[in-house]
């Protein structure tokens, strides 16, 4: 029997929400295919176990796999962004806050790190060190934790 390691802490974090069934694996590679970046084994583990993450408010605080490669390519592509943000071809967008922040992975000398991202003022500071990390502070410390 494997032990899904990611499913059971999404349902201790969030117990009112439906977990939704495993990401295909053929999505998964597309994410690497199409951004041209590693999805974090974090990550890809997760998706493996349950495609989405959706608080009791209504914010997808882990996209389904399809969504995390529809809006990073939408995000880079689109001709405003170019001139108002600095670029996004090595972030990895994977999830959000009904507040407007994004969340996505950085990819630094020492592996990925999750950073917020500010639409508004185009800041990009970490928030934390790992997905377990970003999920518990999530669901911990309320809706404006990465202020």
């Amino acid at each position: 029997m494997i032990h899904h390691v990611w499913r059971e802490l999404i349902g201790e974090l969030y117990p009112e929400t439906d977990l939704p069934e495993p990401a295909d694996a053929a999505v998964l590679d597309r994410i690497e295919e199409a951004l041209g970046l590693p999805v974090p084994s974090e990550l890809r583990g997760l998706l493996g176990e349950v495609d989405g993450v959706v608080n009791g408010y209504g914010d997808a605080v882990v996209w389904p796999a399809a969504r995390i490669v529809e809006d990073n390519l939408a995000m880079r592509a689109e001709p405003d962004y170019r001139e108002l943000y600095a670029p996004f071809d090595t972030l990895m967008f994977f999830g959000d806050s009904d507040m407007g922040p994004q969340f996505a992975y950085a990819y630094t000398d020492y592996g990925p790190a999750v950073i917020v991202w500010d639409h508004e003022t185009d800041q990009r500071r970490l928030v934390a060190v790992s997905l377990r990390d970003y999920l518990l502070r999530c669901s911990a410390e309320g809706n404006g934790w990465f202020r």
